[in-house]
């Protein structure tokens, strides 16, 4: 059966779109999904809340002690989205840190993504070199685990490009999330040489916040991730902020 995930890619670029899960709460974030759908979003990356997110901006680190704050809780988020999986198809990935997978249990977390229905699995802070230790529950699964490739590739760039499953992140700049005024890293030539290897579309993260930086960037890749600017419209109007995430992706879609 083909994965959700490739439905975003499907003879468009993808907007993909980042939430904190239980920020303002896990209620309001189901419905932020539902609304973000609606306006255009093709496939939705949730945030586990952790407490130490390395590779997150003080946008994200706010929102993930907001949630954490609030009571949000591994299991409480796999039932919103079991729950969420019965008003929509949309593809879901969680992104999170290795440690909330490590003590849940590996097999336990991926059994219980794809019983809840999420597609693939972002892990920042483990290496391409070590997900082996993960590998077999993303295969019997089917969970797709999905891979960085950053400026500081280098060498690397082919080899975790052929293994690539769903999509790849691409990530704009160095250091941590957070929007950015300009990308200044040749995004280009690292997407062309993805390409010369696999199929796997490529998504560029970090930083992008604005239609323009999105237009120029669909112009090489398969699409564009959208995390800290979404993150705060729902800082700035917690449970009130639905329709306005909706005009944000509508303005960054050119719909």
């Amino acid at each position: 059966m083909k994965n959700r995930i490739q439905n975003a890619f499907d003879n468009k670029k993808a907007f993909i779109a980042f939430l904190s899960a239980g920020d303002p709460d896990l209620s309001s974030t189901e419905n932020f999904i539902l609304e973000m759908e609606k306006a255009g979003a093709d496939l939705i990356e949730i945030g586990i809340p952790f407490s130490d997110p390395i590779a997150d901006g003080k946008v994200i680190q706010e929102a993930n002690i907001r949630a954490l704050n609030g009571g949000v809780t591994v299991d409480k988020i796999f039932n919103m989205v079991q729950n969420l999986r019965t008003k929509t198809q949309i593809p879901l990935v969680f992104l999170t840190y290795l440690n909330p997978v490590f003590h849940y249990g590996y097999e336990k977390f991926f059994n219980m993504c794809k019983k809840s229905g999420i597609d693939g699995v972002i892990i920042p802070d483990m290496p391409f070199e070590e997900q082996n230790e993960i590998k077999e529950y993303s295969e019997k699964t089917g969970v797709k685990i999905i891979h960085f490739i950053a400026p500081t590739s280098g060498g690397r760039i082919e080899k975790i490009a052929q293994d690539a499953k769903g999509f790849i992140y691409v990530v704009s700049s160095m250091g941590v999330t957070g929007v950015r005024s300009k990308v200044t890293t040749d995004l280009p030539s690292i997407i062309n040489e993805i390409k010369k290897v696999t199929n796997t579309p490529c998504a560029v993260g970090f930083g992008i916040n604005t239609p323009e930086q999105v237009r120029e960037i669909e112009k090489t890749a398969d699409g564009v991730i959208v995390g800290s600017a979404i993150v705060k419209i729902i800082e700035e109007y917690g449970k009130d902020a639905a329709p306005h995430l909706a005009e944000y992706v509508k303005l960054m879609k050119g719909n």
